[in-house]
């Protein structure tokens, strides 16, 4: 997927006020509105254009989108993949949107929800003297897999942004205190009633999603509410069996493991994984440790081990 860069496109700075994108805007989409352009290329050049303009003239998708341009490797036309949950902590305001086709890049980064997200001045109806709701907001939070086995209290910081009186964008920060629930899933919704935009006319607040995304983990990760854990053992304990204790996201736990040990093996905890009405399970993906040898009479045991399997070919063993 290659980087996009939308000032490019708009033929605008980085520094540009929300008025410099709007002129620019104006003027390409004169050039290149296929209902009035002359150019080959006028229905390609347009559908650019206009999501360009669907970042740059959002305050919250551009300090996001600025924000992830300035890794090193986010330059047009470059090979780019977003880190997982760059937009993690970022906040948006959800509003009725386009129904455009964007490219995959944008897809990527903001995806058909965030276009549903998209630049407004405030919500249908709100010049209105009628009571009108304020727009839900939607943000990432990034958990621990272990907050989720016992739920918990934490302070989330969340970034937004506006523009200021010179048509600039200002980030904004805030910091909220969530109850994390017990067994809440990845890809789930918490939902904060009454923490989104302000009403209109009098109209109440709308609320804030918090869409749940786990930190990565080298111990272990989650799939829905089951959970997958590696689990390193010894050679001896691979090919005889062993009773092993395991620290587990819900405590230690002692379990048997077999004898014969072959590639690919899981272990199933059944209950240990995501708790839940229905509790998922959790999964060791057993794995064979070598030691290396340290002393002369650890390599006579390696020495004599090999005794023990003449003329084992391991190579042959996996088919090789």
């Amino acid at each position: 997927m290659e980087f996009k860069d939308y000032y490019k496109v708009l033929g605008v700075d980085k520094g540009a006020t929300d008025a410099d994108i709007k002129k620019a805007f104006r003027k390409l989409a004169r050039k290149f509105h296929p209902d009035v352009s002359k150019e080959p290329n006028a229905a390609a050049r347009m559908a650019e254009v206009n999501e360009a303009n669907a970042v740059l003239s959002d305050p919250e998708k551009r300090a996001a989108y600025d924000q992830l341009g300035s890794q090193p490797q986010a330059s047009a036309g470059h090979d780019f993949r977003p880190p997982p949950n760059w937009d993690a902590g970022f906040e948006y305001s959800s509003r009725p949107g386009e129904e455009a086709e964007f490219s995959d890049f944008f897809e990527q980064l903001f995806g058909r929800a965030a276009r549903q997200r998209s630049a407004g001045s405030g919500p249908s109806g709100a010049r209105q003297s009628v009571p009108v709701r304020g727009d839900d907001h939607h943000a990432k939070i990034e958990l621990d897999l272990l907050d989720v086995y016992t739920g918990v209290q934490r302070t989330i910081a969340l970034r937004s942004a506006r523009l200021d009186d010179t048509g600039h964008v200002v980030n904004e920060d805030r910091h909220l205190e969530v109850s994390i629930p017990k067994g809440v899933r990845e890809g789930q919704h918490i939902r904060l009633a009454g923490r989104g935009g302000p009403g209109f006319n009098g109209g109440p607040p709308g609320d804030l999603l918090l869409e749940v995304v786990f930190k990565p983990d080298a111990r272990w990760r989650a799939e829905g509410r089951d959970v997958y854990q590696r689990l390193a053992l010894a050679p001896w304990e691979a090919a005889l069996g062993a009773s092993v204790i395991v620290a587990t996201p819900s405590g230690e736990a002692e379990v048997k493991v077999p004898a014969g040990w072959k590639p690919g093996r899981k272990l199933r905890l059944k209950g240990r994984g995501i708790p839940g009405s229905e509790p998922g399970d959790l999964y060791l993906e057993l794995e064979v440790a070598l030691p290396a040898p340290e002393n002369a009479a650890q390599r006579a045991a390696y020495a004599t081990l090999a005794q023990a399997f003449p003329g084992y070919d391991p190579r042959h063993a996996a088919g090789g």
